[in-house]
């Protein structure tokens, strides 16, 4: 089965078809679609990837509706229509690539799959925040969590990497990018997460603060009458390490702080005790840790992010050797032989991820063939 997988962002559309064996047969990026001439690009595109047999899409956010993926029809549409003011700044690119490709493959079976599903099974003690419960029933309030197909695809692959199945492992998957989230995973399921009801929570990004006292913002809004538009742009786009030392890329920021730059050295200093912080809590969440595992841009290809983030845990028994971590190539284990904590780097493959939901999905309602 060939399949489709629609990945909507901000300012791109990133499209892949992946063969029966998840070999990547055919790829373009391309900017999101708004006018007539975007759609018409997107259309000659997918004619040109040949046979599509399935597609699947990556939706940020499912609500508490859809805890799975699920076969996509008129009322699914309508359902993630009215999810939107859960997630604003994604839920309608989603919504409109949806469009766009349904038009140019109107007899082809389409998946929805969740960045909020992994986490949807998580503890009541995790994901219920302490606010009145007419609150938390009459607006669906709670931890949803995000990123959690690239979770999923990690923790599934670092079982493959350990040789046997994650029954009473204790992981934690550190997705570091631009957008950055950590999950505890316990038995292959999200036991807790750091992004919450929305993905502004947890770890400093490249440009969101991650988690702060929400006393500051009431401050911000109360005493500088700042209007919620600002502090929400604020928050989401000039915070972060941009915020911290002027730029959001972490290649810069590492080359400053090596030549002893100021800003870019506290930026670090941050980044890293908030990590190392949030690490050790998905642990505590975990009752201990046996797996460590880095993906994502930062995660992959910043070796001295992955050391410092291993000496700062030493005392849950994280150890890297210096060797292995420098080394390039495919997944692979980076921690020092005998270290209590495996430590992986395994490359963000949400693309997999979703063709795996893709074909379980079709496999009940109906493959179209493989």
């Amino acid at each position: 089965m060939r399949i489709l997988v629609v990945n909507a962002g901000s300012s791109s559309l990133k499209l892949r078809v992946l063969d029966p064996e998840d070999r990547i047969v055919g790829s373009q990026d391309l900017p999101a679609p708004r006018g007539k001439a975007d759609i018409v690009a997107v259309a000659r595109a997918i004619e040109g990837f040949g046979t599509v047999d399935a597609v699947g899409h990556r939706i940020v956010h499912g609500g508490t509706l859809y805890t799975r993926p699920v076969r996509i029809d008129r009322e699914v549409v309508e359902h993630l229509r009215a999810l939107t003011d859960l997630a604003p700044l994604h839920q309608p690119k989603s919504l409109a690539a949806l469009e766009v490709v349904e038009a140019a493959l109107p007899d082809v079976p389409a998946v929805a799959c969740f960045d909020t599903a992994f986490h949807a099974a998580m503890p009541a003690a995790a994901s219920t925040y302490a606010i009145p419960p007419e609150w938390r029933k009459r607006w669906d309030l709670r931890k949803y969590g995000f990123h959690g197909l690239s979770h999923a695809y990690a923790s599934r692959r670092a079982a493959e990497l350990l040789g046997h199945p994650l029954d009473g492992v204790r992981l934690v998957t550190c997705h570091l990018g631009a957008g950055a989230s950590l999950a505890a995973v316990r038995d292959g399921r999200s036991v807790d997460t750091t992004m919450g009801f929305t993905p502004l929570d947890g770890l400093v990004m490249a440009t969101r603060s991650g988690s702060i006292d929400p006393g500051l913002v009431l401050w911000l809004a109360e005493h500088v009458r700042m209007p919620p538009a600002e502090l929400a742009a604020t928050l989401e786009h000039r915070s972060g390490l941009l915020g911290l030392a002027g730029t959001a890329d972490m290649r810069a920021i590492l080359a400053a702080a090596g030549a002893g730059e100021a800003d870019a050295v506290l930026a670090l200093d941050v980044y890293h005790h908030r990590l190392r912080a949030s690490v050790a809590a998905m642990a505590a969440a975990l009752g201990g840790l046996d797996v460590l595992v880095f993906t994502g841009g930062v995660g992959e290809n910043a070796p001295v992010v992955r050391e410092r983030t291993a000496r700062d845990l030493a005392f849950l028994g994280v150890d890297v050797d210096q060797a292995r971590n420098q080394a390039g190539g495919d997944d692979r284990e980076i921690g020092s032989l005998g270290a209590a904590v495996r430590t992986f780097v395994i490359a963000a493959r949400e693309d997999v991820q979703i063709a795996h939901e893709v074909r379980d999905v079709l496999a009940v309602t109906g493959s179209p063939g493989s």
